[in-house]
């Protein structure tokens, strides 16, 4: 099952707000409608972004004030300018030179989380591993099996998964509606964590290692992901544990010197204050919702790329 991809002259989607309790796909035939679907998070995850900002410069037809837009639509992940540069580059040759760029990013997302999860599960010792994550990074957040959650595949395939923590994932439930969403469909062992357990159950020894996925990586090693990575990387290295980020090489953006260069979108306070339209919080309360932090380099002990293992 691929979570996007080019279809009769359309995007084809998984509507990831539909997980789990329905699997729909939504054909999009206008750049207005992708970047809809991005900021709704229809459609999400680096590697997806990617691939939608390529295959959406296809569907812009040589419009650049609407692929600027499309660049635009997210501010952290820098898969989705890059995957827009990428066909864009293509636009004087022709919309045929346009689509096969943008179907050139998709396959090699493919090759890429496959090589990823081979390369992450070489770099893991251990026979019987305990692995944590945060928000999803399987195949919904790419085309097909994801960066971290690649790497927890190719484990369960090799026989040396003991079990896989899913952290809930405030305040959009990424990891309690769609990674164990993707975990059961493997068949991987698996439990559900609240995310202020995690720290605790990495300090206590329970965990053997914690992947996560990225969605900026500077030049410099620091990498911005999920909200709640950072208090992981700190359990780990308390504990001991190995902290590996899974990330394709269009993730690492090499004219971002540091973290601290790394715009960080805050998503607005509805997402805090409700969940899935039922008020949390009494009116008038305001809230701060960061989607993204940034895990300092000397705290990550690899960046697993489809191409080598980076030690920051």
């Amino acid at each position: 099952m691929r979570t996007i991809d080019w279809a009769d002259g359309a995007i084809e989607i998984i509507d990831q707000t539909r997980l789990p309790e329905a699997c729909v796909t939504l054909r999009l035939t206008t750049v207005d409608e992708l970047i809809d679907a991005i900021r709704r998070l229809a459609v999400r995850g680096a590697p997806a972004l990617g691939v939608a900002g390529a295959l959406g410069v296809a569907l812009a037809g040589g419009d650049r004030a609407l692929i600027a837009r499309l660049r635009a639509a997210r501010p952290t992940a820098v898969n989705l300018a890059w995957g827009v540069d990428r066909a864009a580059a293509h636009l004087d040759e022709g919309p045929e030179a346009v689509l096969a760029a943008a179907l050139r990013v998709r396959d090699e997302d493919l090759a890429a989380c496959a090589a990823m999860g081979e390369r992450g599960a070489d770099l893991l010792e251990g026979d019987r591993l305990r692995v944590m994550t945060v928000c999803n990074t399987g195949g919904l957040a790419a085309v097909e099996r994801g960066t971290a959650l690649s790497v927890v595949q190719t484990l369960h395939e090799r026989g040396r998964l003991e079990e896989a923590y899913a952290l809930e994932t405030r305040p959009l439930l990424q990891g309690a509606r769609l990674t164990t969403w993707e975990l059961a469909r493997m068949g991987a062992p698996h439990r559900l964590v609240v995310d202020s357990a995690g720290p605790y159950l990495v300090s206590r020894g329970g965990v053997d290692a914690v992947l996560i996925g990225a969605d900026r990586v500077a030049a410099n090693g620091d990498t911005a992901n999920k909200i709640g990575s950072y208090a992981l990387a700190l359990a780990a290295e308390r504990a001991g544990v190995p902290f590996v980020v899974v990330a394709p090489e269009s993730t690492i953006d090499a004219a971002t010197p540091t973290g601290d260069h790394i715009e960080i979108e805050d998503r607005g306070p509805e997402e805090v204050l409700t969940l899935r339209g039922v008020r949390l919080a009494p009116e008038g309360t305001r809230a701060l919702n960061p989607a993204f932090d940034v895990t300092p380099h000397d705290l990550i002990t690899a960046i697993v790329t489809e191409k080598r293992v980076i030690r920051p």
